[in-house]
């Protein structure tokens, strides 16, 4: 049987299950000695009901408290799993199964190709360019180098159709918050520009590549960026070169606190696609409307539809009544002949000008 990944996942898998088990054999009959909590003393009055909270003071994670705390179960967890006898022989038979070089497969953009490469060991796959099919790649970005510790991950990456640009997001110490850049594919240097507050989104290049759509959260208060709850994203368009503050909002939802969009440019350039989504729901809505040319010329484009699958298998769209009066027909790109039409029937067509307000959605001109 040839080795895979799936090969070396389950061979990992067997060796941990097997290294578990005989350090249940090997432990001690007696119990762990967890670190003791300390009880707090404060109780909350909901309506004449008086609820006590003696953990309250954990919420507080930078707390002396809270810190002396979670070191203490960590050194517990550390002291039960190095008494596993078989662990050395787990990492050793792990490090031997994934030391193999390995690659993605290849993107092309305008002639350019990208993918990414790993040594074997390596925390993180190196991107790599090549100018033409017989050039020699050359690094354009590697992520092992983004901070000392490691702590630094590569989240996100998308290139403009012309090749030329790479817009690329970070995330430092496990967090979901995303910081994009973009890095010149030719020169692989840096340009100034800064994108901050951004999670849960991906960059969707427009057609000319002067920039790119993606998604956004109001910046949290001060000293909760990684506590506060984040609530109606906003779906923006930064133009290379400019300052994030300058980026217009394309399409948000008041009315939708916990909506989330994911932008998509239609391989024509003309139409923007927006996936909304809720969580991690099955059921998703899809929006789309004119991207840069349009809007500039003053075509707006929008249509609000909601499936039960992606746009490109769209069988049925079920149009609620209160939003009909601001549906246009629009073109669907890779959908059945007989999902177009009822798409063409079933759609009211009403003129919108560049400054329109929709329900609770603001559309500025870009």
């Amino acid at each position: 049987m040839p080795f895979t990944r799936t090969t070396a996942t389950a061979a990992a898998l067997v060796l941990l299950v097997a290294g578990v088990a005989w350090a249940q054999q090997a432990q001690p009959s007696g119990r762990l000695a967890y670190p003791a909590a300390q009880k707090g003393d404060l109780v909350d009055d909901y309506h004449g009901v008086k609820i006590g909270d003696p953990y309250r003071w954990m919420e507080d994670l930078d707390s002396a408290g809270t810190r002396a705390w979670v070191e203490a179960e960590a050194a517990l967890t550390e002291s039960y799993l190095a008494a596993i006898p078989a662990r050395d022989a787990i990492r050793k038979r792990l490090t031997e199964l994934w030391d193999y070089e390995r690659y993605t497969v290849p993107s092309v953009q305008s002639g350019t190709t990208f993918f990414t490469r790993n040594s074997g060991l390596q925390p993180q796959s190196v991107l790599y360019v090549a100018d033409s099919p017989d050039a020699e790649p050359r690094m354009l970005l590697d992520p092992n180098t983004l901070s000392k510790d490691g702590t630094v991950a590569l989240s996100g990456i998308s290139v403009s159709d012309d090749g030329n640009w790479l817009a690329y997001s970070t995330s430092a110490a496990g967090s979901d918050w995303q910081e994009w850049r973009v890095r010149e594919v030719a020169t692989g240097k840096d340009t100034e520009d800064r994108l901050e507050w951004t999670k849960f989104t991906r960059a969707a290049w427009a057609q000319d590549g002067t920039g790119f759509f993606y998604g956004r959260f109001d910046q949290p208060p001060a000293g909760a960026e990684r506590k506060a709850t984040n609530f109606f994203q906003k779906l923006c368009y930064h133009r290379l070169g400019t300052l994030q503050s300058a980026d217009p909002i394309v399409y948000r939802r008041d009315d939708h606190k916990d909506w989330q969009f994911s932008p998509e440019v239609s391989d024509d350039g003309r139409y923007l696609v927006i996936r909304v989504s809720t969580g991690t729901t099955r059921y998703n809505a899809v929006f789309v409307r004119g991207t840069v040319k349009d809007v500039v010329a003053a075509e707006r484009v929008l249509a609000i539809a909601t499936t039960l699958g992606k746009p490109v298998n769209l069988l049925r769209v079920d149009v609620p009544p209160s939003e009909a009066q601001i549906l246009v027909k629009v073109r669907f790109a890779n959908v059945d002949r007989a999902a177009s039409s009822d798409l063409g029937v079933d759609l009211a067509s009403t003129a919108l000008n560049q400054n329109t307000t929709i329900g609770t959605g603001q559309y500025p001109a870009l």
